[in-house]
């Protein structure tokens, strides 16, 4: 008995198999609303996806710009001596509120007394020598060059009498603007040096928030924007503020610009250097608003599913600000638009869908809807859409 080759056996069987496979085919499938692969007039590729789909409102909104910053004093300096000598008086406590010009330490000025004492003086005995050669200069006993450096002379003790008078000035330091004091470095009878500094001053009585924010929102930056801010050690206080100041550069490594806004500040409740939560609300304009289901997210970019004619149609979207709920649509998407915003994860571009909208609260109950009940399998949002044909 001949058999045949191990080649022809797999043939065979591969014969077999398909021809048992061909035969199954023919048997009706069941599909998701019911009946038979006969009654379906399009392929399994075709089917009608059940979606629920809304329309975009169009509303005032206003991008939300969230950011952290540094609270600056209204005005803030070092007090320092112009001099160096020795302090003899001390006038202000640490801590203290102070007026425009309050003396705050005093100096020797002893020495600075002297000058301005002897300034006077020779200024004086210039003046007399002026005079009486002025009176001679009218009989021709005195040249005119001669009166010329007389009067240099006066010019000149007047110059140094000013002079006096700025050292003995300088032994005074009194502060620049309304303020704060800070803490004393120095002591009564020591020596303090040029430059050194004795104490600080801050007004606060307004505070500058300095903050940054990306260049995408420099466009809804002008002056005058509501600020709000917080601060983690005032939980329940809230600061009102608006936009002072933007910065005419953008930082060319974190490509942002910084912002200066100006809190009131009469309770003395913020101190420079906090460090503030920042809220923005910049400038509301009509915007579309759309449910933040319908947006399908993929490597970086939006994307949400238009409805026209039965069909889907996937489509890049460029979004603003949020809202609870809602996300601003800045670009990609027009007014009168049905958007997707359930059922996005079963659609493709291109793909026949059931159209519904979304179920409303004052909806009546499923047995009293009218027409014809919805499929079965299409979810609970099946008894909200409208029977289909």
């Amino acid at each position: 008995m001949l058999h045949p080759p191990p080649l022809s056996r797999i043939a065979i069987v591969a014969l077999i198999a398909a021809l048992a496979a061909a035969g199954c085919s023919d048997s009706p499938e069941t599909l998701v609303g019911g009946g038979s692969a006969g009654d379906r007039p399009m392929s399994r590729g075709n089917a009608v996806v059940p979606v629920v789909t809304a329309l975009p409102e169009r509303r005032a909104f206003g991008v939300q710009i969230e950011a952290v910053g540094t609270a600056l004093a209204n005005e803030s300096v070092e007090i320092t001596s112009k001099i160096t000598n020795t302090i003899t008086a001390i006038r202000f406590e640490e801590g203290q509120r102070v007026r425009r010009g309050a003396v705050l330490v005093e100096l020797d000025r002893a020495t600075a007394s002297a000058e301005l004492a002897e300034a006077e003086a020779n200024l004086a005995e210039s003046r007399n020598q002026f005079n009486r050669g002025r009176d001679l200069s009218v009989t021709q006993a005195l040249s005119r060059a001669q009166l010329d450096q007389l009067e240099t002379a006066v010019k000149t003790g007047e110059a140094k009498v000013a002079a006096a008078r700025a050292r003995v000035s300088d032994t005074i330091i009194r502060a620049p603007f309304d303020g704060r004091t800070g803490f004393r470095r120095v002591s009564v009878g020591g020596l303090v040096n040029s430059g050194a500094v004795i104490t600080t001053l801050d007004d606060s009585s307004v505070i500058k928030l300095e903050f940054t924010v990306p260049q995408g929102f420099l466009n809804e930056l002008v002056r005058g924007l509501p600020v709000q801010a917080t601060v983690e050690g005032l939980p329940n206080r809230v600061f009102d503020g608006k936009v002072a100041t933007i910065g005419s550069r953008i930082d060319t490594v974190t490509r942002s610009i910084a912002v200066r806004a100006e809190l009131p500040n009469a309770d003395g409740a913020l101190r420079p250097g906090m460090f503030m939560s920042v809220n923005v609300k910049g400038r509301e304009a009509p915007t579309l608003m759309l449910p933040e289901e319908a947006l399908v997210p993929e490597q970086g970019k939006a994307y949400v599913y238009v409805v026209a004619d039965g069909r889907a149609s996937r489509r890049e979207v460029r979004t603003g600000g949020r809202l609870p709920g809602s996300v601003a649509v800045l670009a990609g998407l027009k007014d009168g638009e049905r958007v997707i915003i359930e059922g996005t994860q079963r659609v493709r571009d291109g793909a026949l869908v059931a159209e519904a909208t979304p179920e409303r609260d004052d909806a009546p109950p499923p047995d009293q809807a009218s027409g014809a009940a919805a499929p079965a399998g299409m979810g609970a949002a099946g008894g909200a859409r409208k029977a289909g044909p």
